[in-house]
Formats: C-alpha cells, sequence, structure tokens
C-alpha cells in the first residue's frame, strides 16, 4: 500500500457521513415554518349599493375588462393621450420601476434557499519550527460551500412577504396607471365642456351685440332711454369678460393634460372641436357596477393593500424564527502543499465538513421587541385594508347618487333653459313694440344665459362623475384567477381567497417571470 492510499480514505467509507448529512438536512429543511397561516382579513360587505337606482343612462357602450374603459366615450383624440400617458407618465414611470425594485426585493430573499458557494486561493509564506525550523511557501486553492438550512422556516415567511410585495406593488402599478387615466379623463372631458362653454359665450355676445345695437336705435329715435343703452353695454362686457375667464381655464386644463402625457406644456397644445350639449349627452357610458363584494376584486388598490396584509402576517413569522437556534451546515475541499509543484499530488488533497448550532440567549429584549413591531405592523395593514375597502365603498355609493341626481337635474335643467329662452324672445318682442322695458331684457337675458351655462355644467359633472365611478368600481381592472401570478410560498390560503395579480394589460408578462 502507497503512502497516498494510506492517507486517503476510501469512498465506502465516506458514504455513511455523505448521506447522514444528506438526511439530517432534509429532515430540517421539511419543517413548517413558524409564525401564523395566512388569512384574509374579514370585513362586512353589503349585499347591494344603496344608491345604486333606480334610474339609468345612454348605454352606447359597457365598460368591461375586454376593452380599454375609455373608449366608451367615444373620443379618438382622448384614446391617442391616453396613450401618451401610459407610455411617458412619470408616475407610472415611478410605480413601474417601484414594481422592479420589489420583484429583486423577492429574488433577494429567495436567494436565502440556496447555499452558498465560493473559491479560494492563495499562496503563504511561513516559517515552521516543526521537525525543525524551516521556511516555505505554501499554496493553496479550493471550494467551499456554506448553507443555513430554513428549519423553522424564516426564509420562507421572507419569501412568502417578497412575493406579497411584489404583488401588492403589481397593483400600485395597476392602481397608478388607473390613477393617472382617470386625471387625464376628466381633464379632457372638463376642457370639451369648456370648449362647448366658449361657444356659447361666443353666440351670447353676438347676440348681446345685437341687442346693444337695439338699444341704440331705439334710444337715437327717441323710444328708449340712455339708461336701457348703458344696460345693454353692461351686459355686452360682462358676457365678454366671462367668456375670457373660460378661455383662462382652458389654458389651465390643457396645461394639466400636457404633464400628464408626460409633456411640457410649452410643447402641447390641443385644438378647439365643435362639440354639442347634446353630443355631450350622448357619450355618457353604461357603468356596470356589480355587487359591493365583487369590488374586492376589481379594485386594484385594495388587492394592494390586501396584499400588504399577507406580506406583515409573513414578517411575523419571520420575526418569530428568530428565537429558535440557526444551523450552519458547511464543506469545503481544495488542495494545499508546501510547494507549487506538488500542489495537486493527491497527498496535497484536504477536505472538511462541518456543521454549527448557535443560539441567543439574551439580546436585551430585541426578539421581543421585533416581534412586537410585526404584530402591530400586521394590525396597521388590516386597519389599511378595512378603510380601503369601506373608503371605495363610499366613492362608489357617492358617485351613484351624484349620478342619480345629476340624471335628474339635467332633465329640470333642460326645461328650465326652454322657458328661459322664450322669456327671452318674448322680452325682446315687447321691448321692440315699446311696451317693457329694457330692464326685463336684461333679466330674461342673463336667466337665460345662466341656464345655459347651468344645463352645460351639468352635462360636464355627468362625464366627470361617469369617470369617478369607473374608477371607484377599479376601471376594467380585474383580478381573476387565470392571470394569478404562483406564489411560493408554503402559507395556506384562506377559504374563497382570491389570487391578486395586476391587469392583463399591464403586467401580464412581467408576472410569468415569477413562474418558477
Amino acid at each position: 500500500m502507497t503512502p497516498s492510499d494510506r492517507r486517503s480514505p476510501r469512498p465506502a467509507a465516506r458514504l455513511p457521513s455523505r448521506l447522514a448529512v444528506a438526511a439530517l438536512a432534509a429532515l430540517l429543511a421539511s419543517c413548517s415554518a413558524v409564525g401564523p397561516d395566512y388569512v384574509r382579513p374579514t370585513i362586512d360587505i353589503p349585499a347591494a349599493y344603496k344608491e345604486s337606482g333606480p334610474w339609468k343612462t345612454a348605454e352606447p357602450q359597457a365598460i368591461d375588462s375586454r376593452h380599454p374603459w375609455w373608449q366608451a366615450y367615444r373620443d379618438s383624440t382622448l384614446d391617442h393621450l391616453m396613450q401618451q400617458a401610459n407610455q411617458a407618465n412619470q408616475n407610472i414611470a415611478q410605480a413601474e420601476a417601484q414594481y422592479r425594485q420589489a420583484r429583486a426585493l423577492a429574488d433577494a430573499a429567495r436567494a436565502g434557499l440556496w447555499p452558498a458557494v465560493g473559491v479560494n486561493a492563495g499562496v503563504t509564506r511561513a516559517l515552521s519550527n516543526s521537525g525543525g525550523i524551516k521556511e516555505g511557501t505554501f499554496p493553496s486553492i479550493g471550494v467551499g460551500a456554506s448553507w443555513e438550512p430554513d428549519v423553522w422556516g424564516s426564509v420562507r415567511r421572507a419569501v412568502e412577504a417578497g412575493n406579497a410585495g411584489v404583488q401588492a406593488s403589481a397593483d400600485d402599478l395597476a392602481a397608478a396607471r388607473l390613477s393617472i387615466q382617470a386625471a387625464l379623463a376628466q381633464d379632457y372631458l372638463q376642457l370639451r365642456v369648456t370648449d362647448l362653454l366658449i361657444d356659447l359665450y361666443a353666440v351670447t355676445t353676438e347676440a348681446y351685440t345685437r341687442a346693444l345695437q337695439l338699444a341704440q336705435s331705439q334710444y337715437a329715435v327717441g323710444v328708449a332711454l340712455r339708461s336701457d343703452v348703458a344696460l345693454a353695454e353692461s351686459q355686452l362686457r360682462t358676457a365678454q369678460a366671462q367668456g375670457v375667464d373660460l378661455q383662462a381655464q382652458r389654458s389651465q386644463l390643457e396645461h394639466a393634460i400636457a404633464i400628464l402625457t408626460g409633456k411640457p406644456p410649452a410643447a402641447f397644445a390641443l385644438p378647439a372641436t365643435a362639440a354639442t350639449m347634446d353630443q355631450l349627452g350622448t357619450h355618457l357610458p353604461a357603468i356596470p357596477t356589480g355587487l359591493p363584494s365583487e369590488l374586492l376584486e376589481r379594485r386594484p388598490d385594495i388587492a394592494g393593500a390586501e396584499r400588504r396584509v399577507a406580506l406583515a402576517n409573513a414578517n411575523i413569522g419571520v420575526a418569530k424564527a428568530a428565537y429558535f437556534p440557526s444551523l450552519m451546515l458547511s464543506a469545503s475541499g481544495g488542495y494545499s502543499s508546501a510547494s507549487f509543484a506538488t500542489l495537486f499530488n493527491t497527498p496535497s488533497r484536504v477536505w472538511s465538513l462541518g456543521a454549527a448550532l448557535a443560539q441567543t440567549l439574551f439580546d436585551g429584549g430585541l426578539r421581543k421587541a421585533r416581534n412586537a413591531q410585526a404584530l402591530a405592523a400586521y394590525d396597521v395593514s388590516v386597519a389599511q385594508y378595512k378603510q380601503t375597502v369601506l373608503n371605495s365603498l363610499q366613492q362608489v355609493e357617492d358617485n351613484l347618487a351624484l349620478l342619480r341626481v345629476l340624471d335628474h337635474e339635467v332633465v329640470l335643467q333642460d326645461q328650465a333653459v326652454q322657458a328661459s329662452q322664450l322669456a327671452e324672445r318674448l322680452a325682446l318682442a315687447q321691448y321692440r313694440a315699446g311696451t317693457a322695458s329694457y330692464l326685463s331684457v336684461v333679466t330674461a337675458q342673463t336667466l337665460s344665459l345662466t341656464n345655459q351655462r347651468g344645463a352645460v355644467q351639468l352635462r360636464g359633472r355627468q362625464l366627470v362623475a361617469s369617470v369617478a365611478l369607473i374608477t371607484a368600481t377599479g376601471g376594467g381592472w380585474d383580478a381573476t384567477p387565470a392571470n394569478s401570478a404562483p406564489v411560493a410560498s408554503t402559507a395556506r390560503q384562506a377559504p374563497g381567497a382570491v389570487p391578486q395579480v395586476a391587469n392583463a394589460n399591464l403586467l401580464n408578462s412581467e408576472l410569468r417571470k415569477l413562474k418558477p
């Protein structure tokens, strides 16, 4: 038997120890994770909306998750602006970057499930007195690995928290997009209403100019007073000033739209369109509100809040795992010799296997404090989730009530417009005939303009409220199980829990990257 045979253990002798280490690692890794398994918080949801009926709007197109919701307003300019906002809005870009950040954090947590492997190489110059004083150079090269088995589930809970964070961030991105889209739609529709008001005041100033000319003619022939001319001129200048003020409002709305589409106001212009008040009314879409319980699956902000509850629940397990001892397994192998010439010879081979168990005995209450912090953070997330649901229900109810009231108010306002226009025509005819003073003409004209402006503004309020209701009901966003991403977690899903995902039009390609 050669000296190298005596120094090298036989493979058969090493096999039982390797199997023992592998069996121990598998046994430890199969232990259940400490901390509570996640159960979705319960919240009382009414069976129906209080303000849901009875009222009905025009139905040119319904809102659903298969189409961009803003197309229900049938405006190609709005469609183009939405495309620009989805691509260039900086708030959306920020939310998308935060989503990528959350995904990276989840990947970092998942890395804790795997061993760390490294290589090392070195040269040592040393003086030794073993067997006589001698000085030499000792080269070495090797591979080392270390692994901390997830005995108590700390890493698995961290992975669970990371996945919940990714899903919450994806929901935040969907919510950010919906918020920007809603703001853009409302600003755009208000701008079109302002254009209609500007047209109304242009027509009104023309009528007031003719009325002033009539008063001047009547005064010239001596059948009217100078005060009639002054009243007519005052009314004309007031209408002109109000028309100019509308231009300022339009400019501000145009600037807001520019920012939402990611452009500086100086580089953006939106020309006026020749819309009519009747066209505004036909652009009001039908909005299926569904049931209050469906709101939990249709609003991305609710989905994000629920995922943060799951994240906080997983962090409780991470905090509790700190109470238990940690086990570290290590292994290394390589070559070490007294010279480079013999470095890779069989006698120069070295290896080691090791296991270390560590337990903190006293930390001044640190683990207790962190556990209390995790429990409090969970309670905070539950309260935020429930408050988000309540706020969402209020938003739906508010806009349902507003649309119901406005639907009835528009009918009455249109009747008031017709009556005031008739009164204006009669007052002018009576003034021409000399049977009425110009004060009655001014009163009738002012009332007619006020009612017409009110009718336009009511339709504008209807459009803005319809956008708000679409937003309150999720804007077509849907957390359907078909689009859900797998979650690498040991926590059990609560019965009836809905998988949380982002809008299929936004994040399906991103969430597919999470699949194992």
